[in-house]
C-alpha cells in the first residue's frame, strides 16, 4: 500500500511540475497577436489584411510615427504578411520597430524583439520598400520587403498601458498622424 501511495505521489508530483513548468515557458507570439496588444489597434486577421481592414477606422499613411504599425506586403516565403510597431523614429528613411515572430531567437521562432532596425529603400522614399534587420546574419540581409505603408492609432498611451499591466484603449482614428522627429 505504502509503494502506491510513493508512486502516486511522485507520478502527481511530475504532472505538477510539467504543467507548472509549461504554464511558465515562452510564449509563442505571431506578430498580429503582439502588434495588436502592443499598439492596441484591434484589427484581427492575417497581417497583409490590416492595410484594407484599417480603412473607415484607423488613418493610414507613408509616414512613420512612433506607435503606429508598419504593414507588409505578402512575399516569398511570408505568404500571411507581417506587422510590426514602430519604436522610434531615426531618421526620415531608418526607423525601429518592436515586433514578434521575426528572426530566430534562441532557436526558435515566436519571440519578441526589440528595436529592430528598418530601411526605406524605395526610391521615392515612401516605405513602399524595406531592408529588416536579421538578427541571424547580423546585418539587414538582401531581401526587399514590400510594404503598404503605416497604420496610427495613439499607441504611445497603448504601449505604456501594456507595459503597465492594463488594457490597451482603441480609438477609432489617430488623432495626429503629422509628428516632428521626436514624437511629439
Amino acid at each position: 500500500m505504502m509503494k502506491r501511495l510513493t508512486g502516486a505521489a511522485v507520478a502527481a508530483t511530475i504532472a505538477f511540475f510539467s504543467v507548472t513548468s509549461a504554464a511558465h515557458a515562452d510564449p509563442y507570439l505571431q506578430c498580429v497577436t503582439f502588434a495588436r496588444m502592443f499598439s492596441g489597434i484591434q484589427i484581427f486577421g492575417d497581417a497583409w489584411t490590416w492595410w484594407n481592414k484599417a480603412s473607415g477606422k484607423y488613418q493610414r499613411g507613408s509616414t512613420p510615427t512612433t506607435g503606429a504599425v508598419l504593414v507588409f506586403k505578402p512575399e516569398g516565403k511570408m505568404r500571411h504578411g507581417h506587422v510590426a510597431v514602430v519604436s522610434q523614429v531615426l531618421t526620415d528613411r531608418i526607423i525601429q520597430v518592436t515586433h514578434a515572430n521575426w528572426s530566430p531567437i534562441e532557436g526558435s521562432r515566436g519571440k519578441v524583439e526589440n528595436d529592430v532596425t528598418v530601411v526605406d529603400v524605395s526610391q521615392k522614399g515612401d516605405w513602399s520598400k524595406v531592408k529588416v534587420w536579421y538578427n541571424p546574419v547580423g546585418d539587414l540581409g538582401t531581401t526587399v520587403y514590400p510594404t503598404y505603408g503605416f497604420i496610427y492609432q495613439a499607441a504611445k498611451d497603448a504601449a505604456t498601458q501594456f507595459v503597465s499591466g492594463s488594457p490597451a484603449k482603441t480609438a477609432t482614428k489617430a488623432s495626429n498622424t503629422k509628428t516632428d522627429k521626436s514624437g511629439r
